[in-house]
């Protein structure tokens, strides 16, 4: 493709001060807890005092922010200059679509992890001419110096970690409630915007062009709200495009899954016994990546289907009561909630590792852990022990939260993928003519999904076969694409 074709943007068509010091689901003991993974923010350090007590400057006199510590900006920088390298395909969208501004007029509301790598999504939606407002859908995700670099660019930052409860529903209504500001478009992951909005501010919520979501949790939301007839707006469910589900969600989480136990818990695998609750993409990335360093891999499912693919993969399927006395490490993905429940709890062994790599903290049953008889004590960043009256104690990681973007980092170029579609989505849904897409949750359009592939090629040198003119033919397909139907399974 010579351009960012604007045929994938118009002609093609499918379809909340603090009360409470306590964050959601956040122990006392684990208040300044803040990531391993290769970030300069330490929320441990002598200044505990909240952003939002401190007066908020750039060294441009900017302030429309709140960050943890602007100073940090250059390091800052220094981390998204190298999220860059490593996000081909979302720069050379920036580079093909910079000039013709397809985002101009936009005011987007962007609820998502606040990474170095998300720092590049928001500065390419800027560049494609859009005017943002941002904060954090994890209290525990955010990369202050990215925050801050952020800010000091003069983007309207509204994150830090380790926020409390009520911080973090600030933050959001902060992106939501501005001077001058009337948001048109929502990015969101995991659907805590659209849900401030919607029950916040209904009124501005019916001036929205288009939501984009990227989870599980939230696409789930979405669908609600729409069979309730509650979607008074149009959504793209980014989560089930294929450059999403397919890249991000097995690939990525192939590989942070190690990473983030490595970095928590220095665990070796050969010979651990572990269980992953849930055989998704995300499950299929786990088992894959833990089966390969030589640990004992056991899923537990729902679905016949997802049961039956773990079988025909070499791993035992099992319901979790029955081995939850002899696993090392228990790792829930399932996007449901109560899955590790407290009397599965009370029988892991004594050193089990428990974690999750769903988006929502809801899988495992912290709360039921904070009980007079249970003791909590810190281990290091993000690691809990939880130890009971007879002396047993399990390792928490990240207290029940996506341990990954918790604990550790994703991979810069499988987060380009997803980052491009979503920037497609908001493109697509803002530049579609009144009527394209009504007040429902549509996909990404297939010609997209192939377009966001194509993007990331080169960086593989990888060459595509053209199809002649009479094989395209034979298959009726045209030669530009989309190669697969809608209904096909990659």
């Amino acid at each position: 493709m010579s351009s960012y074709t604007r045929i994938e943007f118009k002609d093609v068509s499918t379809r909340q001060r603090r009360s409470s010091r306590r964050s959601r689901s956040m122990s006392q003991s684990s208040a300044d807890s803040f990531s391993s993974g290769g970030s300069y923010s330490d929320s441990s350090s002598d200044d505990e005092s909240s952003p939002r007590d401190k007066p908020q400057k750039n060294s441009k006199g900017f302030s429309d922010f709140c960050v943890k510590n602007i100073s940090q900006a250059s390091f800052g920088r220094r981390e998204i200059e190298i999220a860059e390298q490593e996000m081909p395909g979302l720069m050379l969208l920036r580079k093909r679509a910079e000039a013709d501004k397809p985002l101009k007029g936009a005011k987007i509301i962007g609820c998502t992890h606040i990474t170095a790598q998300a720092a590049v999504l928001i500065e390419t939606l800027s560049a494609l001419g859009a005017n943002v407002r941002w904060c954090a859908c994890n209290i525990f995700s955010t990369q202050n110096e990215v925050a801050a670099a952020l800010a000091e660019a003069g983007y309207s930052i509204f994150s830090w970690r380790g926020e409390t409860e009520d911080d973090f529903w600030w933050c959001i209504e902060k992106c939501i409630i501005a001077d001058g500001w009337q948001p048109n478009m929502i990015l969101d992951d995991g659907g805590d915007a659209t849900h401030v909005m919607l029950k916040k501010c209904p009124e501005t919520f019916k001036l929205i062009k288009g939501i984009v979501e990227e989870s599980v949790t939230g696409v789930h939301r979405l669908y609600q709200l729409s069979k309730s007839g509650k979607l008074s707006v149009p959504a793209m469910n980014v989560n089930d495009s294929v450059t999403k589900v397919k890249f991000d969600n097995l690939y990525s989480c192939r590989e942070s899954i190690l990473d983030a136990l490595k970095r928590t818990t220095d665990v070796m695998f050969g010979g651990k016994q572990v269980v992953v609750c849930g055989y998704g993409e995300v499950g299929k990335g786990c088992c894959a990546a833990l089966k390969g360093l030589g640990a004992i891999v056991y899923v537990s499912e729902i679905d016949p289907i997802c049961a039956l693919q773990g079988c025909m993969d070499g791993f035992k399927v099992v319901k979790l009561e029955d081995v939850v006395r002899i696993v090392d490490v228990v790792i829930t993905c399932t996007g449901n909630k109560n899955v590790v429940c407290r009397q599965h709890l009370d029988r892991l062994k004594n050193g089990c590792i428990v974690c999750n790599m769903g988006h929502s903290n809801t899988e495992i049953d912290v709360a039921s852990l904070r009980t007079p008889d249970l003791t909590w004590e810190k281990v290091r960043s993000q690691v809990d022990h939880v130890i009971w009256p007879d002396g047993k104690r399990i390792l928490l990681l990240a207290q029940g939260r996506l341990v990954n973007l918790s604990c550790s980092s994703v991979p810069s170029f499988v987060v380009s993928i997803t980052a491009t579609t979503q920037a497609l989505a908001l493109i697509e849904l803002f530049n579609a003519p009144k009527g394209r897409y009504k007040q429902d949750v549509y996909l990404l359009p297939k010609k997209l999904d192939e377009y966001v592939a194509n993007l990331h090629l080169p960086a593989f040198d990888a060459h595509l076969t053209e199809l002649s003119d009479d094989q395209a033919k034979y298959l009726g397909l045209n030669k530009a694409g989309p190669f697969k139907p809608n209904y096909y399974r990659y």
